[in-house]
């Protein structure tokens, strides 16, 4: 595994976006460069839920920026997530390959669950050692982040479609700050929060933390105004409410530790913020300086460090779902087999043909009968820490297209499915077939050809005049590439 001296993580939140370079030494970072634009990418956000032009062109200014930035380092030391606002845009698939070109790199778009989880990491590295949980919350532009944990260990983790930038668009649109609206917000707030109370209310923590750009500000504002001594706190948020409603306006609004760039949205996130306050019983909450962008940088460090987050979580789903542990190495052998002979030693295309062969069969634990297409919903569908939506639906792909016909996927139907993540689905039919009995099929010497437009499987000399059944599945596989436009012979 690669190391590096030095990563990078772009978050491109709904309300701003942030790229943050850090210098690796051990298992520590140290930043070195830090750039925040807001864009308010959900303010966008049109009724249809399209993004406006005009949002768009802002977001690829923006990224050009970044992007200047993150030249000369390597690709692998760069992550780049995408949350809410991207999650939910109905035309986010035409917009990201436009913001990946503009980036230069590509763009990864997480579950509200992985966006948590990530928050939280950041949060932790940040935070003395403690023995007391934490209640973590995230106040983003389109959703806010939930989170208990102990330590580096994010125990539950919730994200509700609430934000700065969507309550302060519903509930302030006109700039007018007047009672019924505050409390018609904090009402709508407090409805959200109850869905999860049970988990997150006051007896299931010791302390409250709160992060990102809405707690800040609103940390400044109390402390500066001496409404608080430490912090955010209940009867700080009362006597903000009251000048809130005494301003009348947000052009009215002037209150220190305010800055111009967080005063249109400053309702919605009070608002937010005082409604869960109320719900989960919160007197009092530290703000914690770091957020999603350095829980990027920890989790691309874990990775480098044997610390992957996403091999963890394939180990606890195939404990979770019974998974026949001996099958699984074996498919997953024979798989690393033919693709070290066919050429192939990308480490990404190593990792993901190994995590689809040991969570290929995990679909067995809800029927027999299409086990193939279970694995796939489950895999494009579960809570799985780590692994972005785009990865996700790529090992989807493979669980889905390991057996049966190639032309009745959606995927290669519509000609959607890369060369490269054709191979992997190819490596691992064959692997499956190869491994049908159950048994070691001792393959010594096999060769593979594979091509954008050929695939030949060449098996040990009189292999396959012991294995009849084999052979009649060989046959049947070329059948299915044949009708998807691809060449496959084997001998």
């Amino acid at each position: 595994m690669k190391t590096y001296d030095t990563l990078a993580a772009v978050d491109l939140g709904s309300n701003s976006f942030r790229l943050e370079v850090a210098r690796v030494a051990g298992d520590q970072l140290y930043p070195l460069d830090s750039l925040k634009e807001t864009v308010r990418l959900a303010g966008g956000l049109g009724d249809d839920k399209k993004l406006d032009k005009a949002t768009q062109e802002r977001a690829l200014a923006c990224l050009q920026r970044f992007g200047e930035r993150l030249r000369g380092l390597s690709p692998e030391a760069i992550r780049c997530v995408g949350t809410s606002a991207l999650r939910i845009a109905r035309n986010a698939e035409e917009f990201i390959p436009r913001a990946e070109a503009a980036l230069g790199h590509p763009i990864e778009i997480v579950a509200g669950r992985e966006e948590a989880r990530l928050i939280y990491l950041g949060v932790a590295h940040s935070l003395p050692s403690s023995p007391d949980r934490r209640l973590v919350v995230d106040i983003g532009g389109g959703s806010t982040e939930f989170i208990i944990g102990h330590g580096l260990k994010p125990h539950e983790r919730e994200s509700l479609h609430m934000g700065c930038v969507n309550f302060s668009q519903r509930f302030f649109a006109d700039g007018v700050i007047d009672k019924a609206a505050l409390k018609a917000a904090e009402m709508a707030a407090r409805v959200e929060v109850e869905r999860i109370a049970r988990e997150f209310s006051r007896n299931n923590w010791q302390q409250a933390v709160g992060s990102s750009g809405t707690a800040r500000a609103l940390r400044e504002i109390l402390e500066q105004c001496g409404w608080s001594a430490r912090g955010i706190t209940a009867d700080g948020l009362a006597q903000l409410r009251s000048q809130l409603i005494k301003a009348g306006h947000l052009d009215a609004l002037d209150l220190p530790g305010l800055s111009r760039d967080r005063r249109p949205v400053i309702a919605g996130g009070f608002a937010i913020m005082a409604g869960l306050f109320a719900e989960l019983g919160v007197e009092q909450m530290d703000v914690a300086e770091t957020a999603m962008r350095e829980g990027i940088l920890y989790d691309l460090l874990g990775r480098f460090h044997k610390q992957d987050m996403r091999e963890a979580t394939v180990d606890e789903f195939m404990r979770r779902y019974h998974i026949d542990t001996r099958q699984a190495a074996r498919v997953k052998r024979v798989a690393l087999e033919l693709l070290a002979a066919s050429g192939g030693n990308d480490d990404n295309d190593v990792r993901f043909l190994d995590w689809g062969a040991r969570l290929h069969e995990i679909g067995l634990m809800v029927s027999h009968g299409g086990y193939h297409r279970h694995s796939g919903y489950i895999l494009e569908n579960a809570d799985m820490p780590g692994f972005s939506r785009t990865e996700q639906a790529r090992l989807a792909l493979l669980a889905r297209a390991q057996r049966g016909a190639l032309v009745k996927l959606p995927e290669f139907e519509a000609g959607l499915v890369s060369d490269n993540d054709r191979q992997l689905v190819w490596l691992l039919r064959q692997a499956v077939i190869l491994c049908r009995s159950r048994a070691e099929p001792h393959l010594a010497g096999v060769k593979v050809e594979a091509g954008s437009k050929r695939f030949r499987l060449t098996l040990p000399e009189g292999w396959l005049e012991r294995r009849p059944l084999t052979q009649r599945a060989l046959e049947a596989e070329a059948v299915h590439w044949h009708a998807v436009g691809l060449k496959y012979s084997f001998a």
